[in-house]
């Protein structure tokens, strides 16, 4: 349940990414932990480039810990991006 959510709120900040929504790369990996009473997500992404990546990972971080908390009322402990590739064809 919360790997499809913060699957979800990935694929939704790199559709906001790509010029036109396209998407293009790989879809998000996305593991998940939950030691105790929290989660933690790991998330392996292809950004576009050129785009401003320390931002995008922060939406990602967000957007998931957002959808995460407020789906399942579950608290996100770290959400830690891997940006494995970057693509061409994002905004100038």
């Amino acid at each position: 349940m919360y790997a499809r959510i913060a699957a979800r709120a990935v694929r939704e900040v790199l559709a906001e990414a790509w010029p036109a929504g396209r998407a293009k790369g790989a879809p998000p990996h996305v593991s998940v932990t939950v030691p105790g009473s929290t989660v933690t997500v790991r998330v392996t992404v292809e950004l576009p480039f050129p785009s401003d990546i320390a931002a995008l990972a922060g939406a990602v971080r967000g957007r998931i810990a957002e959808r995460v908390v407020g789906l399942t009322g579950t608290r996100v402990s770290e959400v830690v991006v891997v940006v494995e590739k970057l693509v061409t064809g994002g905004a100038s």
